[in-house]
């Protein structure tokens, strides 16, 4: 099915908004511990290249069954989503193509929650704006059943939103609209904050990102992630990483990349961007550069996530499970 077509190819219109009711997956780990998942497709091997769909969905179905414990892929979107109604993909098209979210991934994922969830009356695909999503390959669809649109379209609350050291107004796809969130974040370096995966990834939600930038984020992410709006709805993290980037981002830089095969999965945010920082530092110290504390710009934002003031998760990787699937 050709992207337009499948975009377009639902028939529910808007609805109001439900109280999400989420599944419960069976995602920790053992012993008070968290798990991220991993799965590997050794085909990739052309930095910038984007998944087809089909390899997407595979291995996004590895993870689902694998991170649930389902038996099928439904009965693991349905530990996850429940009877969710309304569910916003929040993809990371800044870079444009090369390290951004492939439409093809992003596509693969809707072809399984429409197929998976008869309860599910929307999804939406939102960004920071209408050319962001452009420049990534996507294409704006404001009517259907898999919308996909930036906030510039949608507009931000009315009112402030105050969380400790953030103070913005909200994307009201985010605040007015969605019942839960999944996170499409990639796997990227950061020239400012040092790593930017899923934690960041929500600075699109925001009508000011460009005042949480100072100290190298610190705690600026920790705090916007702790806002009742994301802590409440995010329910996962799938972070697109068949091109990953250690040195030179945000924007896409092919000599600091390499073709990973990456997808993780978790529901926690914290350890996830934990294990992706780390990954990130071992690609360095391969390619002889020095660490991202040496270089100024060491992600602390991830560890006061995980503190007890924030705890949005496990930020200590003694206390996280990698589990890798092929």
């Amino acid at each position: 099915m050709r992207r337009r077509n499948f975009v377009k190819s639902g028939l529910l219109l808007f609805a109001p908004a439900a109280t999400v009711r989420t599944g419960k997956a069976a995602t920790a780990g053992k012993s008070g511990s968290s798990r991220v998942l991993l799965a590997r497709d050794s085909s990739y091997t052309k930095i910038g290249a984007a998944p087809d769909e089909k390899a997407a969905g595979e291995m996004l179905g590895r993870l689902i069954r694998e991170l649930t414990g389902a038996l099928d892929l439904a009965g693991g979107w349905r530990k996850i989503l429940g009877s969710c109604r309304t569910v916003g993909l929040k993809p990371n098209c800044l870079a444009g193509a090369g390290v951004s979210s492939s439409p093809a991934f992003v596509h693969a994922l809707c072809r399984q929650l429409i197929d998976s969830l008869p309860s599910l009356n929307k999804i939406i695909i939102w960004e920071r704006s209408d050319s962001d999503l452009r420049r990534a390959g996507f294409e704006i669809v404001t009517s259907g059943k898999v919308l996909c649109f930036g906030n510039d379209r949608s507009g931000f609350t009315r009112d402030l939103v105050l969380e400790n050291s953030i103070g913005s107004l909200f994307s009201r796809t985010v605040a007015e609209t969605c019942d839960a969130l999944i996170n499409l974040p990639v796997f990227k370096d950061h020239g400012i904050v040092g790593v930017s995966v899923g934690l960041k990834n929500y600075y699109g939600a925001v009508n000011n990102p460009n005042k949480y930038h100072l100290n190298r984020g610190d705690p600026y992410v920790a705090d916007l992630n702790a806002i009742k709006l994301i802590r409440d709805k995010n329910v996962l993290t799938l972070c697109e990483g068949c091109t990953a980037q250690y040195e030179g981002g945000p924007p896409f830089k092919p000599q600091g990349s390499w073709p990973a095969g990456l997808l993780l999965a978790s529901t926690d945010p914290v350890a996830l961007d934990r294990v992706a920082w780390r990954m990130i530092e071992q690609k360095r110290k391969e390619k002889g550069l020095p660490t991202l504390a040496e270089v100024g710009r060491e992600p602390s934002y991830i560890l006061t996530a995980g503190d007890s003031a924030h705890k949005l998760g496990l930020a200590d990787l003694t206390r996280i499970e990698e589990v890798r699937l092929g």
